[in-house]
């Protein structure tokens, strides 16, 4: 290797891990103002190839645009509408019923121990173990309240309405107006040598993502109905309003739907004691979870997506963890951009002769 071409591996190493690092402190400076523009980002990536198509019919892009970014405004304009009364007056009641809830969630703990220390038998637990154990419901709930009260309340703090409804649909509009010429500028910066081969990269990722946004929206939507309309017939009282946060955050996979089980379960307890309640919350769930292993994800994921739930789950907490609500937002496309390059790199590495050449002989 000549010391030109050495000198230019190595600007080039110390340029991309410049960039990295600059980037890295660009989101951690400014992770409160760039939600909308990550949101808008989001919305025009998903939405663009609808424009696109329009766009083969004839239909300007920023005609087209504007006509998807209205109808989902619509959408979401018509589901405040239906069901903005229902939840509030379930989310009051919930409030109101929490210290209730949590006293039932002790009780209920207390009589489960008592029973195990009936049948075990005497000395086979601690009296302060079950106490702790009482407790421990009692706080788990108490906790499991507050941090779904700390999200909600940090969201909308960084999110407010203002954003929701006016800057992040300006923001998308622009973004999928001139998502083409944003593509082409992108494609014309990277270096010529390499061209071909980081397109080829950026296509898999591409398709990876497509992939697992088209997917995840579907299975989301499609337990948030199951969960709420499930626990709404067998008579929760908070149904509507615990199945569609279960379903909507079934992206997380299993943890949308562990929450939403848990929760529904000290709730019919709180509710109706007894087996029956709990045997029924049981099934709506076991339905959807079920409906989702062997129906939907098959059938819209299947082995099209090379993101195994452990690391989408890792990357999810790992985003919020470093850079909040938008770390979240950011997670699973750096994930699918690392897995790509990491599949990349180990396909070289098989190929190299670090991998296939014998050591030398002594």
């Amino acid at each position: 290797m000549s010391v030109a071409s050495n000198k230019t591996q190595w600007q080039r190493l110390a340029l991309t891990a410049v960039f990295i690092l600059g980037l890295w402190e660009f989101l951690r400076l400014f992770s409160s103002v760039l939600t909308p523009f990550v949101v808008a980002a989001g919305v025009a990536y998903f939405l663009d190839p609808a424009v696109s198509r329009l766009a083969r019919l004839g239909i300007r892009r920023s005609m087209g645009a504007g006509l998807m970014l209205v109808a989902g405004l619509l959408f979401i304009a018509l589901f405040i509408v239906l069901l903005y009364p229902v939840i509030a007056s379930q989310a009051s009641v919930f409030v109101t019923n929490l210290p209730s809830y949590i006293k039932t969630a002790q009780a209920d703990f207390a009589t489960i121990m008592a029973n195990l220390q009936h049948r075990l038998g005497p000395g086979a637990m601690g009296q302060r173990l079950q106490t702790l154990a009482s407790n421990q419901a009692g706080e788990i709930l108490g906790f499991a309240a507050g941090t779904a009260e700390n999200i909600i309340g940090g969201s909308f703090a960084v999110v407010n309405l203002l954003t929701l409804f006016i800057i992040t649909p300006i923001v998308a509009f622009y973004f999928l107006r001139d998502w083409p010429d944003i593509v082409r500028h992108v494609d014309s910066w990277l270096p010529r040598p390499y061209e071909g081969l980081i397109r080829a990269q950026a296509v898999e990722v591409n398709r990876i993502l497509a992939a697992w946004i088209r997917g995840q929206a579907i299975c989301c939507i499609v337990l948030a109905v199951v969960y709420a309309v499930g626990l709404t017939i067998v008579g929760l009282d908070l149904g509507l309003i615990v199945g569609l946060t279960a379903g909507l955050l079934s992206f997380i996979p299993y943890v949308g739907t562990v929450l939403g089980a848990v929760t529904s379960i000290l709730l019919s307890l709180s509710q109706d004691p007894g087996w029956r309640s709990v045997l029924e919350v049981a099934a709506v769930f076991g339905f959807g979870q079920a409906l989702n292993d062997y129906v939907i994800q098959p059938r819209f994921l299947g082995d099209r997506v090379g993101l195994p739930s452990v690391w989408v789950i890792f990357s999810l907490f790992a985003g919020g963890a470093a850079f909040g609500f938008l770390g979240v937002m950011l997670a699973v496309p750096v994930t699918a951009t690392l897995g790509v390059l990491a599949r990349f790199w180990l396909r070289r590495y098989l190929q190299s002769p670090l991998y296939l050449d014998a050591p030398p002989s002594g």
